[in-house]
């Protein structure tokens, strides 16, 4: 059987922006849960982007911003698609 509806090919933008919100959102998370309970880092490589001392400030930002570009990626292909 194949399906009715076609489905549209997602745009280079879509894929980038969800890729950098999947990377900041757990890496930002991994990281505070690293910081607070001590349990091992799942995207270590992000801990080079947290200034020595302000690390829970870091990863909270990360988890922000990575909340950010989703939703405004979300908005911009939806915006495409219209």
């Amino acid at each position: 059987m194949t399906s009715t509806s076609p489905k549209s090919p997602k745009s280079p933008l879509a894929t980038v922006t969800g890729a950098l919100c999947f990377i900041l959102t757990v890496g930002g998370a991994s990281g505070l849960l690293y910081e607070w309970l001590g349990w091992i880092r799942f995207m270590g490589f992000l801990r080079f982007l947290a200034p020595d001392g302000y690390e829970i400030y870091s990863y909270i930002v990360m988890i922000a911003l990575g909340l950010a570009v989703g939703v405004a990626g979300d908005t911009l292909t939806r915006r495409d698609r219209a």
